[in-house]
């Protein structure tokens, strides 16, 4: 497609990932159908087990890797590999660098971590604020191989720095903006550290995409997404991807071959029809979500609203520097008595009307949830109040509807607390 590398990210949203031209229809070799050579505009959807080759000989190349081609669903897919390239063209890969298509999230989370070969006796250094089902993957799966996990305020450089030349971590797992507190890592200031100790630094990009933030720029090395939200968009699909640089996308592609944790060629592209509108929903996305905050921030039922955009923002400086929006989510505390922080929150995420109460993100529409029971639910009551996931917390996934309309709902279900 020319040198698409040097359109704009709007451009390449739409366009990549798509070999118009390239991948000819018709009967075989393009002709000879009665009906002349045609070019699928989209990529089509590739519903097929196995791929053959004019000849075994090539077969062999293929399966050897000696030759570019397809061969097996669960080692590559047309469909799904359309997929990837846009992801990898979005996040700015440059070189051998690949993106890698997985069933889901936590799929790819776990991708990334084996692949920085986190053996028994080894240990990775995760970022306090972390989705609780990774910090479970990482407690849980690896430590029962032997890995220890420790757990670091990431938004510190100078404990970071500390615990990386104290541990020795083979892996550094943060996100861009964490999870449901929404704070803001500095990638940079992270890939300096973790580079010079040789460490791979991970960031999981979900609340991020490329839209607000590009990692792989910053200096980290691999980046993950849970393509089920933001990167898909519409809520009707579970995918997750990897993005890595040499050497770990060798080690990414392997695992994935032999554990199987593949995409399927429906959901890439649903997932790369949603990913063409990426820029258009976050840009409104994170519009409504600014205004949404603004307000209620001033709200009597409210103590405390979180949103990177906001000046009480711990990482205010930090954002203005590594992101280009301040993202789609918003959390805030209802002003409630701590005793009565589950039930507060549970009769006002019933009295919304408009917000779908759904425990997931990243959707067109407004999703609210009760991080305590959903996305933290896992951890124990004393880590959630540690970490400030208390059960007086809500979580918006702002959507694209007009904003009036999604703070008159939520005005409303307070109204009624």
């Amino acid at each position: 497609m020319g040198n698409a590398d040097a359109r704009r990210f709007d451009t390449r949203a739409v366009h990549s990932g798509e070999s118009r031209g390239e991948s000819r229809g018709g009967s075989p070799g393009g002709s000879g159908n009665g009906r002349g050579d045609f070019y699928p505009v989209s990529t089509p959807i590739y519903a097929s087990t196995t791929f053959s080759h004019p000849d075994i000989e090539t077969t062999d190349r293929v399966l050897g890797g000696e030759e570019p081609g397809y061969s097996y669903a669960r080692y590559d897919n047309p469909t799904v590999r359309a997929f990837e390239d846009a992801v990898g063209s979005l996040e700015g890969l440059r070189g051998e660098a690949r993106a890698f298509a997985f069933g889901s999230g936590m799929a790819a989370t776990h991708a990334a971590l084996a692949a920085t070969e986190l053996t028994g006796g080894t240990t990775a250094l995760a970022a306090e604020q972390l989705y609780g089902s990774t910090a479970t993957l990482l407690v849980q799966v690896f430590g029962a191989n032997g890995v220890e996990t420790r757990f670091v305020d990431a938004y510190d450089l100078g404990l970071v720095e500390k615990k990386v030349a104290e541990l020795g971590p083979r892996a550094v797992m943060v996100e861009t903006i964490s999870n449901p507190l929404l704070r803001v890592a500095d990638i940079a200031g992270l890939a300096g550290i973790t580079r010079a100790a040789g460490a791979a630094l991970i960031v999981d990009n979900t609340f991020g995409t490329p839209y607000l933030q590009r990692p792989l720029d910053l200096g980290a090395d691999i980046v993950v997404h849970s393509a089920t939200k933001y990167l898909s968009g519409h809520g009707d699909l579970t995918a997750g991807v990897v993005v890595a640089r040499p050497p770990y996308d060798a080690a990414v592609e392997s695992l994935r071959k032999l554990v199987g944790g593949v995409l399927g060629p429906f959901e890439a592209w649903l997932a790369h029809r949603g990913l063409k509108t990426l820029s258009l929903r976050m840009e409104r996305q994170c519009a409504n979500a600014r205004e949404v905050a603004a307000r209620l921030q001033d709200h009597p039922k409210i103590s405390k609203v979180n949103h990177p955009s906001l000046g009480d923002h711990p990482d205010l400086e930090t954002t203005k520097r590594v992101l280009s929006d301040a993202g789609g989510l918003v959390s805030f505390e209802l002003d409630v008595d701590p005793e009565e922080g589950r039930d507060a929150a549970f009769r006002f995420l019933n009295a919304l009307d408009l917000c779908v109460k759904a425990p997931s993100l990243g959707d067109v529409y407004t999703l609210a949830i009760h991080p305590a029971t959903s996305s933290h639910r896992e951890l124990s009551p004393s880590r959630r109040e540690r970490l400030g996931v208390r059960e007086n917390l809500i979580r918006l996934s702002v959507g694209i509807e007009h904003p009036e309309d999604v703070i008159s709902d939520l005005e409303q279900a307070l109204d009624r607390l």
